[in-house]
């Protein structure tokens, strides 16, 4: 067999969601692409602020000699101070540059994080729902990703998580605002989660870590804010991207920050920093480094999504969806009217309209709207989601 058997049983088991983006692209072609609703894929529609491309013009004008060149495997110093300061402005937590690395992307962050912490055998621990590509990237470093609930609205379950922590366990992945749901952890959940993970520690002789996926931190609603895990938890570390609040998922650019309070920190950097190197990435992007040095705390037009998360909920509600309003992200997790998420989605299928079933993200009995679309495609696909309910209620 040419490919590794454990190649074949990933893409045979591989991300739903792209299997729905694949089938939009096949009822496109068939239907036309102004027909058919495809709400699978966060692939952010709102469009960069004019400032972004603005300050890539003015580093690429700027022309500095070596501004292609190898750099720092943590990346530019100047981008590495100006989210370090950033960070601690916001957040008020002790942060410089010597804890900061440019990453590719969350993606390429998450990863430097897992190579540098995980040994074979060893376990990540990750509420459900939760992103599909965890697993994969916990196997990458030699760990396993075990699944522990949340409550009914998707906030943290303290007690399964502390009954979830044994021996193997080293990290716990938290991801808010999450994506499926678009829940966010409070500050209140995060320090007890912290107060929990400090007892655990204790009784293991070694921390937990504590890695945050933050690719939607500035994506947030009705005056939400994303509290900072580095001020609750010590052995902390944060992975995120500015993909989502710069709208710049292709240009891979992001960073990984560590609490310098935490448990071999300077260990950890160095791992991370060496990590970037050896999984091939070498550094982040120079061009995209030096832009988003000048973008901290820029973001997209929030209130152009809050607008579709609005039609769509009230909407869905009104044809009888249960859902909760998301804080955050641009998602909607919606429970499925039939007791089989992936039997309800085919029947969405049927009226043209894609979205991804729960089961794909530890959610059985729901399924993801992606709601990062045109506002034609939200009104356009509204008459097929309420004949979907329709027809699930007289299957019931």
């Amino acid at each position: 067999m040419a490919v590794a058997k454990k190649m074949i049983q990933f893409m045979e088991g591989s991300s739903w969601i792209r299997k729905m983006f694949e089938e939009g692209a096949r009822l496109k072609a068939i239907h036309g692409n102004e027909n058919v609703y495809d709400f699978s894929l966060g692939n952010p529609n709102v469009p960069p602020p004019p400032v972004v491309n603005e300050k890539i013009l003015e580093v690429i004008e700027k022309n500095d000699p070596g501004m292609h060149s190898y750099m720092p495997n943590a990346g530019l110093l100047e981008t590495r101070t100006a989210v370090a300061r950033y960070l601690a402005g916001e957040h008020d937590v002790p942060l410089t540059a010597d804890w900061v690395i440019a990453t590719c992307g969350a993606a390429g962050a998450l990863n430097i994080i897992l190579k540098a912490l995980l040994d074979p055998g060893d376990e990540v621990l990750v509420p459900a729902p939760y992103f599909v590509e965890y697993g994969f990237y916990a196997d990458n470093h030699g760990g396993t990703l075990k699944v522990v609930p949340t409550q009914s609205d998707f906030t943290l379950d303290l007690q399964a998580i502390g009954n979830a922590i044994g021996p193997q366990t080293k990290v716990l992945l938290v991801n808010s605002p999450n994506n499926p749901s678009g829940q966010i952890y409070s500050a209140a959940s995060l320090q007890d989660l912290g107060d929990l993970l400090n007892r655990k520690g204790k009784e293991l002789g070694r921390p937990v870590y504590l890695v945050s996926d933050e690719p939607y931190r500035k994506i947030v609603y009705d005056d939400a804010s994303v509290p900072c895990i580095l001020k609750y938890y010590p052995h902390s570390i944060m992975a995120t991207s500015y993909s989502k609040d710069l709208s710049l998922p292709g240009e891979r650019i992001g960073f990984a920050a560590i609490n310098p309070a935490a448990e071999g920190a300077e260990q950890i950097m160095g791992a991370m920093t060496l990590a970037n190197r050896i999984l091939g990435f070498v550094n982040a992007p120079a061009l995209m480094q030096r832009a988003v040095a000048a973008l901290q705390g820029v973001c997209v037009d929030v209130e152009a999504y809050a607008r579709k998360r609005d039609v769509l909920v009230k909407a869905l509600k009104s044809f009888g969806y249960e859902l909760i309003n998301p804080p955050g992200a641009f998602y909607l997790f919606p429970r499925s009217p039939l007791p089989d998420d992936v039997e309800f989605v085919k029947l969405l299928q049927e009226e043209n309209v894609l979205v991804v079933p729960g089961s794909g993200f530890g959610g059985p009995g729901h399924f993801r709207i992606a709601y990062c679309v045109a506002d034609e495609t939200i009104e356009r696909s509204l008459p097929g989601f309420e004949r979907a309910m329709k027809k699930a209620e007289s299957m019931r």
